[in-house]
Formats: C-alpha cells, structure tokens, sequence
C-alpha cells in the first residue's frame, strides 16, 4: 500500500468517524423544513417527500433519512415518467 492510500484512508476514516459522533451525540434528531431546504435544496426536499422517501413530522424532518436519502438520490428520479 502507497503512503499516499494510506493517508486517504485514513483521512476518510477520520471523517466518517467524526460524522458518526455528531450525528449521534451534538447533532439533533429532526431537522426544520427550512433548515433541510437550505442544505439539500428545495426541489430536492418537496420532490423526495412527493415520492414518499421522507415522511414529515409536521415541519421537521428526520435529519438521518434526508443524509441517507441525499446519498442515495440518483439521476433516474429526476427524470419524468415519460422519460425513464
């Protein structure tokens, strides 16, 4: 193995670390509609909701499902019917 793999894996370990501690413990559950907005999009938000991949808790939103969703979302869900 190079240094220089090494080094990424390392920093990609770090990282994915880091992110699972804030999301455990600093971070809260649910998130604002507005806030989930501002960081994923509008049309992003309202469009994973109309195709039922996150369900509301009234104004907010599980923060866990949207980053999963976020991750998963893929270029065949933007394309109308018509077109897939």
């Amino acid at each position: 193995m190079q240094t220089e793999e090494l080094a990424d894996l390392l920093k990609k370990s770090a990282l994915a670390g880091a992110e699972q501690h804030l999301n455990k413990h600093l971070l809260p559950k649910l998130m604002s509609k507005a806030a989930a907005y501002r960081f994923y999009g509008r049309t992003n938000v309202d469009r994973w909701i109309a195709e039922s991949l996150i369900k509301p808790e009234g104004k907010l939103l599980d923060r866990e499902l949207l980053a999963k969703t976020a991750n998963a979302s893929n270029r065949i869900t933007y394309l109308p019917v018509s077109e897939r």
